[in-house]
Parts: structure tokens; sequence; C-alpha cells
């Protein structure tokens, strides 16, 4: 008589898969839940709002303050004062023809100062007989204050358009010289090492190494250089000009009109703000590959 065994009870499978022993079946953990970071449960406002919120809360301000009589109109014009005359300048033509004059002259001194000042950071950053030459008598120009020459262009160039394009190049010049130079000399040594062992030539570490890693002081001294524009523009219109927003500053000035000078100051301000998001949509496009802290 032959007695037959039971196989055993196959192991019951555990988490993932591995056998576990007989006993009492263990309680199944619950599921896990992602952990969300505190921030992202506060309500989002959108970014443009919160930049514009200043802005209405100063304008608001400045408007009760009028109201009230805290501001007198001969001291400071209110916002809508200041909005009705920005609208009867621009009806008239007097404003766009201003700014048409304004904005030919930072592109003409932007354009000379930015290739004055990149070429001669690439002579100084790139070659050590260059920076001797060049560094020297440029680190000395660049601590004599360019409103102070305005006198000597007036004398050597006249009084026509030659000394305010003068004005705004150099304005421009000196700080893209200092941030290209900075960039270029700022470069890893050990990038320049690689591009030599993987045989680029001299033209070729500058292309491909030398002049991206300098292009974000580049860019840099770009946005410098363009409110340093504005600002010389600013000096440069109001001596002996006949157009332009400096020009409607001046004959504001004389008559004692607070909202046409609050008008051009607002446009100033708008130029400048307009140029500078510009260039940072530049930096956006061209840095791509420099992914840097953007803020929380």
């Amino acid at each position: 008589m032959s007695i037959s065994h039971a196989p055993p009870n196959p192991p019951t499978p555990g988490v993932a898969g591995i056998p576990r022993p007989d006993g009492p079946t263990p309680a199944i953990p619950p599921d896990l839940q992602p952990v969300v970071p505190a921030l992202a449960h506060r309500a989002r406002i959108p970014r443009w709002l919160r930049r514009a919120a200043g802005l209405l809360l100063l304008l608001a301000l400045w408007q009760l303050l009028s109201n009230t009589g805290v501001l007198a109109a001969d001291t400071l014009a209110s916002p809508g004062r200041i909005g009705r005359v920005g609208w009867d300048l621009i009806a008239d033509g007097s404003l766009p023809s201003a700014m048409a004059t304004s904005l030919r002259r930072v592109a003409f001194g932007l354009l000379a100062g930015t290739v004055t000042g990149t070429g001669l950071a690439l002579l100084s950053g790139l070659f050590r007989v260059g920076e001797d030459l060049v560094d020297a008598p440029v680190q000395m120009l660049r601590t004599v204050p360019f409103v102070g020459l305005i006198p000597l262009f007036i004398i050597w160039f006249g009084i026509g358009e030659t000394p305010k394009i003068a004005i705004i190049t150099l304005g421009v010049t000196f700080p893209l010289y200092l941030n290209v130079y900075a960039g270029i000399r700022g470069v890893d040594a050990q990038l320049i090492e690689t591009g030599e062992s993987l045989g680029l030539s001299r033209w070729g570490l500058v292309r491909h190494v030398v002049l991206p890693g300098a292009l974000p002081g580049a860019l840099t001294g770009l946005r410098y250089s363009l409110g340093i524009a504005w600002l010389a523009l600013v000096f440069a219109e109001q001596v002996n000009a006949d157009a332009g927003i400096g020009f409607l500053m001046v004959q504001a000035r004389d008559f004692l009109r607070t909202d046409v000078i609050v008008v051009c100051l607002i446009i100033y301000a708008f130029l400048g703000l307009l140029a500078d998001s510009i260039v940072r949509s530049l930096e956006r496009l061209l840095l791509q590959w420099r992914p840097t802290f953007t803020g929380r």
C-alpha cells in the first residue's frame, strides 16, 4: 500500500514577486503619494499682472496726492493731465517727430560705439601686444566724464549732429569694451587646452571657444551701454539742439511746463525699457546652451 505525499503549497509571492514565508498576511502598504512643494499649492498670479501692480499702485497714489492738493500742479502735474498733454503732442505731430530724431541719434551712436568698443576689446583681449597698446589708454579715458567733453566736441565738430552722436558713441564704447574684454579673459583655460588637444587652429579656438564664452559678458555690456546711450542723449539734446525729445524738454523748462517734461521723461524711460527688452530676448535666443537660475 503506497502512501501519496501531496506537494507542498507553493510559496506566496510577496512584494515585487519575492517569495515570502507562510504566516499571517502583512498589511498592504498604501499607495505612495508624490510630495508636492508647498509653493505649488499657492494661487498662481500671472507674472505680467505682478509686474504691473507696482506701477498701477504708484500711479494711483500719484493721482490721489494731486487730487487732494498735496502735489501742486505747478510742481508736478497729475497723471491725468500728463496723459492729455501726451495725446496732444502726438496729435500735433511734435512728439513723433522728436522721437524719430532721438532714435536716429541713438542708433548711429550705438552702432559706432558698439563697433569701436567691441573691436578694441577683441584686440586687447585676444593679443597681449594689443592689451599693452590699448588697455591702458582706454582705462584712462573711461574715467573722464563724457559729459565734460561736450564743450570740446562743440569746438571740434560744431553744433550740428556730429557732437551729439560723438557723445553717445563715447558713452557706449567703454562699458562694452570692459564687458567684452572681461568675457574673453574669463574663458576657462582648460577649455582652451581641450580645444588645442582636439586640433583646433587659433581661429578655430577663437570662433568655437573664446567668442561663445565671451558672449554672455558682451550682451551684459550691450544692456549697460544702452542705458548709458539714453543718458548721453539727454545731455546731448539739451545743448544747442533744435529737434528731439531733449529739445522739447528745454522748451518746456523755459515755460515751466512740468507736464511736458514728465511726458518726455516717460518717453525716455519707455524707449530704454523697449531696448532692454530686445537685448534680453537676444540673450534668451543666443544663450540657450547655458541654463541658468531664473528665480523661484
